[in-house]
């Protein structure tokens, strides 16, 4: 995976034909290499009709998910790998080249205390179990940190690092998100460098998750870093910019972060295209 992506929440939050040839289509042109399409309800996605419209439009997939209260596996770690395992089996179906996203837990996993060793046990006993299968698919299986207001278990790169090199799978990798980090890490450049040996994938996110160059996100250390380990994984636009009002409980978005998902699209991608380019990232391709 490398080059330059999209999250299909630009489009929508929902993945029925219609949402999907609108993302798709949409993703395609605006030139990305990837869309990012997020499992919301695994078994009501049409893998099928999802790969033909890829192949149509010449787009590279990944896909994504949040685990389900039922599913969370440092308290579930069996219902986590049979969450995991379905969406893996649909990813596969679709073509995609990953699962990623907070493949761990939930966005509202918070105990109120710190995290146990047998919270962590359970981590790596089921992610494990679960990146086995997905290397049997031919799939890269990530882990995503966020910030502290939405898990307790694993806000930072090296939290993230700890995990990958517990499980020791070749095909598990570190995915960051700005916004997250901009809560999280000491500085975006430590994070980057602390996870420069397994991180293959971003989330350009800007600091209100609006539009990527008019928040308080430090691009140009971010960009720099990347620059400094040879980055050469993928790099996601994710924005909540023009998300429905039913996702503002989920997104805990209460208010208009962007003018709207276009106004994120046409000045977000260049945005992260120019930067790129100027710390000359994949100058290869």
């Amino acid at each position: 995976m490398q080059g330059f992506g999209v999250h299909a929440m630009m489009w929508t939050s929902v993945w029925d034909h219609a949402s999907a040839e609108r993302a798709i289509a949409g993703a395609a042109n605006y030139n990305q290499d990837y869309i990012e399409i997020p499992f919301f309800d695994i078994s009501s996605v049409d893998a099928a009709h999802s790969r033909a419209l890829l192949e149509k439009h010449e787009l590279r997939a990944t896909c994504s998910l949040v685990l389900p209260e039922h599913a969370w596996a440092s308290v579930r770690p069996d219902a986590a790998i049979d969450h995991l395992t379905a969406a893996l089996d649909k990813a596969a179906e679709i073509g995609a080249e990953a699962l990623t996203g907070v493949t761990f837990g939930g966005t509202t996993e918070r105990t109120g205390f710190a995290p146990t060793q047998g919270e962590y046990d359970n981590l790596t006993r089921a992610l494990g179990a679960v990146a086995k299968h997905a290397k049997s698919l031919g799939l890269q299986f990530g882990i995503e940190a966020v910030n502290r207001y939405e898990n307790h278990l694993l806000n930072t790169a090296q939290q993230v690092v700890d995990l990958v090199e517990r499980i020791g799978m070749d095909n598990v990798f570190v995915h960051l998100d700005t916004f997250h980090m901009n809560l999280e890490e000491k500085g975006l450049a430590s994070g980057i460098v602390a996870a420069r040996d397994h991180l293959k994938y971003m989330h350009m996110s800007e600091s209100d998750r609006g539009t990527p160059g008019f928040g308080n996100i430090a691009w140009d250390e971010l960009f720099g870093a990347l620059a400094a380990i040879d980055f050469d994984g993928l790099l996601v636009l994710e924005s909540f910019g023009g998300l429905p009002d039913f996702m503002a409980g989920p997104t805990s978005t209460w208010r208009a972060v962007a003018p709207g998902a276009e106004d994120v699209l046409d000045k977000g991608i260049p945005f992260l295209r120019d930067k790129a380019a100027q710390y000359g990232l994949f100058a290869s391709r």
